[in-house]
This record gives structure tokens, C-alpha cells and sequence, in this order.
């Protein structure tokens, strides 16, 4: 199970299931997750007022980072813009296990609205629990991905 550096946002669309997830690591894990926003529901907040704050964190503290947003995309989009971010939107528990194996994500993306809380919470500790494989092909791959950032 990841022990390190956790942090979640999300905008006003997955703001009831980041609460949800927050106390699912918290209660359930006893991992400390920080809470990077919002810290109540606006309908009319931007999601990346607080999921580009995450990505920066996330990069900084090599830690690993959840965002959330009504189909998961537009987060997805936002923090994978901060040099150094590997997001993926967890859509299942496959995707988010082959997400850490073979990509060594650190930000994963979930969908409040094409999720239950209940495969949410399996999707993200499956994310949670899962480490990279560092195969050489698939180095040789985020290798050349990488080399885009610079």
C-alpha cells in the first residue's frame, strides 16, 4: 500500500465524492490524504483553481495525487499540463492497476458522475495498492513521453 505524500481536489461536481474518498483513506486505510479544495461546494468553482495546486504538489513532494471532476477528463487534462505529471482516469480497477504498473502514474483522475462511491473506493485502492513494474519497455516508453516536457 503507497505511504507517502497524498493529496485529493476536485471542483463542485466531484466535491461529495471526494469527501466520501477522503474519509475512506482516513478511516479505512489510515493513510493522511490532504485536502487541496474546494472546501465546500460551489457551483460555480473551476476545477483548476485546485487541481493545478494538486499537480504542483504532486511533483514537488513526489507523492501521488486524486482528482475529480463530473467525466474525469477535464482534470485529467489540467494537471497533466504541470511538467512532470502521469495521469490516467481510473475507470475500473484494470485500468488502475495497469495505470501504476506500466505507466507510473501520480495522479489518478475519477468520474463522479460514471462512478458509484463503492467502485470509486475499489478503483482507488487498487491505484493505492498497486506499484510500477520498471520493466525496461515500458521505461524506454515514458522515456520518450518524457522528453516532450523539456
Amino acid at each position: 500500500m503507497y505511504s507517502g505524500p497524498l493529496y485529493i481536489a476536485s471542483d463542485h461536481g466531484g466535491y461529495q465524492l471526494k469527501k466520501r474518498l477522503i474519509r475512506y483513506c482516513e478511516n479505512e486505510l489510515k493513510l493522511e490524504i490532504e485536502d487541496m479544495g474546494p472546501l465546500e461546494h460551489d457551483p460555480d468553482d473551476d476545477y483548476p483553481d485546485f487541481v493545478i495546486p494538486l499537480a504542483k504538489k504532486v511533483v514537488e513532494t513526489k507523492g501521488r495525487g486524486i482528482v475529480i471532476c463530473r467525466n474525469g477528463v477535464g482534470v485529467s487534462i489540467a494537471v497533466n499540463k504541470v511538467k512532470g505529471v502521469k495521469c490516467g482516469i481510473g475507470y475500473n480497477t484494470g485500468a488502475a492497476e495497469s495505470m501504476i504498473k506500466d505507466d507510473n502514474t501520480n495522479i489518478i483522475s475519477l468520474a463522479a458522475d460514471h462512478l458509484s462511491d463503492d467502485l470509486a473506493i475499489l478503483v482507488l485502492k487498487k491505484w493505492l495498492d498497486t506499484e510500477y513494474t520498471e520493466t525496461e519497455r515500458h521505461a524506454r516508453r515514458l522515456g520518450k513521453v518524457e522528453a516532450l516536457e523539456q
